[in-house]
């Protein structure tokens, strides 16, 4: 990677593209942060973590700290503020990966594998940038991977120790890192070469501290009756047999990481589990990404509840097999297969924020699912201009409704969530606090009739209010129902 004729420490070749890469790629994703509002996840993360807890209910620690120690350093919850530390977090992967796959294979193969992970849209871009749990848990599950091969590769404690301390992280950010650290676990078991290590102390001592470091999580969940671990464990209850069900999650995988690369993926992860243990490095890396990969295509045979991008930390393990692959390619085919996937992800960007921006759908559909971008900002407005903000608590009907509203009202109003599946907003408050309070319930698309079906048992009276109107530059004003429950008897949920 340096040449003679360079001053000491600059950057060459590979290197220097890779620089490239990562400033092209971090400035796209600052501009989308800033043109983009946040998504219904996203708006739920960021308000639901308000509160700081050891644990919480969706998922572990790490992304809700993130967001809220960004949102506190910079006084602000603007978009583009608290997906500051993802967009670091993407910057991040996209060197950890070049590094470890230039370490297994070549600098060429590194900074194609870091090309292909930038391309792949779950990846290089939601996982990269949006509030998310995935950003932080891709950086730490590919410094723990650096970490396994070279504590393998070496005598002492400090890799082992050091892999601990990544695979805490990873476990911190989602449950998943689990799957992955598993399969290592199984490819180490099947690997005469590394076999050995089952019989020494450092891999134990390294669960012992990645465990160290998930205990808040642990704690959280002990203290709230394992309702984290529940509420995960329970999406992959049997519903009913769906034949179909794993071509479907296969092919969702394939749109979400772009169809060509999710091929490249998948022939390389086939080829090295059929050349078996003999190629150490091939058969770990596809043993890492054998747990997320092959579980949900499972599992997908009887739940409908498995999402597209819960494998996308198993495909990421398989980009340095397809870095390799891409680096024995010829140049000019190379340049064209990068030319045309960026040229079509320009194009969608410019599509995707242009639409947010203008709705220019409003041309030829009445659909508008740019909504989900926009922040419910002119709410607060709204509602101040008729005295609803104080002293009146305010409730949404869903946890996705009350993430939306609570961002938008900001952290000085507090929003409840009327629902039995309030996610983490069931543990940010003491639903006897407010029992006898009047609660102003905000219900996109209920009507009056739906309204008191629905929470007529937890109120003396319910009242219709005239709705609020959310006036956006780009789109026609849109009228949100409103309600005033007097006299709150019970929560949904106890």
């Amino acid at each position: 990677m340096m040449s003679t004729s360079s001053r000491p420490g600059a950057p060459t070749g590979p290197g220097r593209a890779l620089l490239w890469l990562i400033l092209s790629a971090t400035m796209v994703r600052l501009l989308m942060a800033w043109a983009l509002g946040l998504g219904i996840d996203e708006s739920y993360a960021v308000a639901a973590g308000r509160q700081f807890h050891l644990g919480y209910f969706d998922h572990p620690a790490a992304m809700w700290w993130l967001s809220a120690g960004a949102a506190h350093l910079f006084a602000s919850e603007a978009p583009i503020i608290v997906r500051l530390p993802f967009i670091a977090m993407g910057a991040l992967s996209t060197w950890l990966l070049y590094r470890l796959t230039a370490r297994l294979f070549s600098p060429r193969a590194g900074l194609w594998a870091a090309i292909a992970f930038t391309l792949s849209p779950v990846l290089g871009f939601t996982s990269a940038s949006w509030v998310l749990p995935d950003g932080p848990l891709l950086a730490a599950l590919l410094a723990a991977t650096i970490c396994l091969f070279r504590a393998l590769d070496a005598r002492g404690w400090r890799w082992w120790l050091a892999t601990g301390v990544c695979v805490g992280l990873a476990m911190m950010s989602k449950y998943t890192a689990a799957l992955v650290m598993a399969g290592g676990a199984i490819a180490i078991a099947t690997q005469p070469r590394h076999r050995h290590w089952l019989g020494r102390p450092q891999p134990y001592i390294a669960v012992l501290v990645a465990l160290l470091i998930f205990a808040p999580q642990i704690v959280w969940n002990a203290q709230h009756h394992w309702a984290s671990f529940a509420f995960q464990g329970g999406r992959a209850a049997t519903a009913r047999f769906r034949p179909v069900g794993p071509l479907a999650t296969l092919g969702g995988e394939a749109l979400f990481l772009l169809p060509w690369i999710w091929f490249g993926l998948t022939a390389s992860f086939l080829r090295g589990l059929r050349a078996g243990p003999a190629n150490p490095t091939t058969w770990l890396l596809c043993w890492l990404a054998a747990g997320p990969v092959v579980l949900f295509v499972v599992v997908s045979l009887w739940s409908r509840n498995v999402l597209f991008h819960w494998a996308a930390p198993g495909y990421l393990l398989l980009y340095p097999l397809l870095g390799a692959e891409l680096a024995t390619w010829r140049p000019a085919l190379a340049r064209r297969w990068t030319t045309a996937t960026v040229a079509l992800l320009v194009v969608g960007c410019l599509l995707v924020a242009s639409e947010v921006r203008f709705h220019w759908l409003a041309l030829v559909t009445t659909a508008d699912p740019g909504i989900q971008a926009l922040d419910w900002t002119p709410l607060g407005p709204a509602l101040a201009a008729r005295g609803l903000l104080t002293p009146d608590l305010i409730a949404g009907t869903d946890w996705a409704n009350t993430g939306k509203i609570a961002y938008a009202l900001g952290p000085d109003i507090e929003v409840l969530c009327l629902n039995e599946d309030a996610r983490e907003f069931a543990f940010a408050t003491n639903p006897r606090a407010h029992l006898g309070a009047d609660i102003l319930i905000v219900a996109p698309h209920f009507t009056p009739t739906q309204i008191s079906a629905r929470y007529g048992a937890l109120f003396d009276t319910i009242e219709t209010l005239p709705p609020a109107q959310l006036n956006f530059t780009s789109r026609a004003p849109i009228d949100i129902p409103l309600y005033l429950g007097h006299g709150l008897r019970r929560w949904p949920w106890g």
